[in-house]
């Protein structure tokens, strides 16, 4: 067994338009199944924080928890896990003033494996002004001044055509600083 590491599993898509429904008691409950301790969960919205000390990588640690998602509750979910470092990594790269910002106004757009600007090239930037966004390691930075709710931009940044391969889960700044403190107590 390696050293213990604690990390945030970010799902896709569940508790949101009545579609998919996962209760925290019992994605708690999976995580603990599956041999990880400190579990603990934020929001309804398929965050949630544990310590594993199996050495196995974050692909193979969301692939296991999504198979055991899929096997008790029959659909399945798309299931991103990092590490608190990398996590930390991630508020510390922010090209936006995140400080100066409400929590709804930025968001990272988290994927499964590395994105570079080709893929998102043909997205005029400036037609979607103030809304902006700038690629970071396996995330995308998306300031929104308006929201989510209200943005073109993701709708642009998050065309299949421009996603096509990639899981995608998004967190708004508020969220991605609570994973930072939940991972490094």
């Amino acid at each position: 067994m390696t050293k213990p590491k604690t990390y945030a599993a970010l799902l896709r898509g569940i508790n949101v338009g009545g579609r998919h429904k996962v209760p925290m008691a019992d994605l708690r409950s999976l995580l603990e199944d599956l041999g990880h301790t400190d579990v603990r969960t934020y929001l309804q919205s398929g965050n949630a924080v544990f310590t594993s000390g199996s050495g196995a990588s974050e692909e193979t640690l969301g692939t296991a928890l999504g198979d055991a998602i899929e096997a008790r509750f029959g659909f399945r979910v798309d299931c991103l896990v990092r590490d608190g470092d990398y996590l930390a990594a991630v508020a510390d790269a922010c090209p936006f003033p995140a400080a100066e910002l409400e929590g709804k106004q930025l968001h990272a757009i988290y994927y499964s494996a590395p994105v570079d600007a080709a893929r998102f090239a043909a997205i005029d930037r400036e037609a979607h002004l103030p809304e902006d966004f700038a690629l970071g390691d396996r995330v995308l930075y998306l300031y929104a001044p308006g929201g989510l709710g209200t943005s073109k931009l993701v709708e642009a940044v998050s065309r299949p055509s421009v996603v096509k391969g990639l899981v995608a889960t998004a967190r708004n700044w508020n969220t991605v600083v609570k994973l930072v403190e939940m991972t490094h107590d």
